[in-house]
């Protein structure tokens, strides 16, 4: 019996859980540090994990202060949407599932023990007492290498939560910036109607004298017609920008009444844009960090760094067994069994070469996402800079000369040298000008907002 207690003493200690591991992984804000610093560190914004209801409740009533009743700029909409958007907390949760999947390697598989009587005769004496303890020998013997790829996991599980969350932050600050465009481009059509409506109030009053013919009357008042058309299309893209604004931000109910401005910012005084964006790239990209732990994950789960054979699946037995001899004394007789699941076949050529093709394939993979960050890079810092020098040519080239125009042109008219509806032709190109200005303005914004992107990460939507 001694032998028993001894060898189940023996599994009991090898089969002892990580307790350094088990402490981490069941931290209920297991790996939340890295998503946490990541994304301070590139929008300076704060990540939020609500695991309670009083947590969702508690961030929600945050979000409904910051907003409510308010005029709101990007930085607001973004950090609103990190704590309030519950598909950004269900990415979470995938982190949390991926602690608890290292916090169950981290404790080991009980053994358990098992005893067994034979030969009990008529007196009620058994003749033979047999013990065992079995446990899994993919714990005992490979729990070293299944903590590591475990905790390989849970890595690129952190880095998959902290893509999102950057990803999400991107959505969110183009989407402000589309809403405000279009609110902007709609007031600046609202202002183009109401002359058009004047216009078309000159035309009827000159048709009722006699001064103009029905044919140049239906000009102004299509005209007329047409910006009211665009009016309205325009308060829907508008309307549809907040709200697609709003669903990023997890707003419902009376936290829908915000307001965007109503133009967005001017352009900086000096032209912007990265040039080491392609080296930014290459330290910070999310995506690259991913690629590099699958790399180390197939490395651990082929053991290419040795040429040890691979264990599939085993178990095994330990324990002794007792029987009393004609003698009167106890037989102590050790038993040692072990049972490998493996093929018949020998697959060690098979695992190495697969493990060989799968580690080739990953390579070529990141070496290709790597090629496409630089690509990426180096196309946003151009679009950036583009767009601010086409955005700075509208507001600083275009729009003074068709301001000139329409100046020289309300002269013409005050010295009765133009008829009205010249001054009014006049006016319509002014507003195709400052619609292209408000554009290009709006796209270089989107730019900027692109460039931060491709440093942290994958831009959002791919190719797009």
């Amino acid at each position: 019996m001694r032998a028993v207690l001894a060898m189940s003493t023996a599994v009991l200690l090898a089969a002892c859980a990580d307790t350094a591991a088990v402490r981490n992984a069941s931290d209920p804000q297991a790996g939340f540090t890295t998503v946490a610093d990541g994304v301070k560190r590139s929008s300076g914004a704060n990540a939020v994990w609500a695991q309670t209801a009083a947590d969702v409740a508690a961030n929600e009533a945050r979000a409904k202060a910051l907003v409510m009743g308010k005029t709101i700029g990007p930085e607001v909409a973004v950090q609103v949407a990190l704590m309030n958007n519950r598909g950004l907390q269900a990415a979470y949760a995938d982190l949390g599932l991926s602690a608890t999947d290292l916090w169950e390697v981290a404790l080991g598989s009980q053994p358990s023990l098992e005893l067994s009587l034979t030969g009990i005769g008529e007196d009620g004496l058994a003749r033979s007492l047999e013990a065992s303890v079995t446990g899994a020998i993919l714990d005992l013997a490979t729990r070293k290498s299944r903590s590591r790829i475990a905790e390989t996991h849970f890595r690129q599980a952190q880095l998959e939560a902290l893509s999102k969350t950057l990803s999400l932050a991107t959505e969110t600050r183009r989407a402000w910036i589309d809403a405000v465009a279009a609110f902007e481009a709609s007031a600046l059509i609202g202002q183009a109607q109401g002359t058009a409506e004047a216009a078309s109030e000159l035309a009827a009053e000159l048709g009722r004298t006699g001064a103009m013919n029905r044919a140049d009357q239906a000009r102004e008042h299509v005209f007329t017609a047409e910006m009211a058309a665009e009016r309205t299309k325009a308060r829907l893209e508008a309307q549809m920008a907040k709200e697609k604004l709003t669903r990023l931000m997890g707003l419902y109910g009376g936290a829908t009444t915000f307001y965007v401005p109503a133009r967005l910012p001017s352009l900086p005084g000096r032209q912007p844009g990265r040039s080491n964006a392609e080296t930014l790239a290459l330290q910070h990209r999310i995506d690259l960090a991913i690629g590099k732990l699958e790399l180390e994950g197939i490395a651990q789960k082929y053991r290419l760094d040795s040429q040890s054979r691979r264990i599939e699946a085993a178990s095994v037995t330990v324990g002794a067994e007792t029987e009393p001899s004609d003698e009167g004394e106890t037989e102590v007789a050790r038993i040692f069994q072990a049972s490998l699941e493996i093929p018949l076949y020998d697959t060690s050529k098979l695992t190495s070469r697969r493990g060989a093709l799968e580690y080739s394939r990953a390579a070529h993979e990141l070496a290709q996402m790597a090629i496409n960050a630089r690509s990426e890079a180096r196309a946003a810092h151009a679009e950036v800079t583009g767009s601010y020098n086409i955005a700075r040519h509208w507001r600083d080239e275009v729009l003074p000369l068709r301001r000139e125009i329409d100046r020289e042109a309300l002269k013409s008219y005050n010295g009765m040298l133009s008829s009205t509806f010249d001054l009014i032709e006049d006016a319509r190109d002014g507003l195709d000008a400052q619609l292209s200005t408000a554009e290009a303005k709006a796209d270089y914004w989107r730019a900027e907002a692109n460039l931060k992107t491709v440093i942290w990460g994958p831009p959002v939507g791919g190719d797009e």
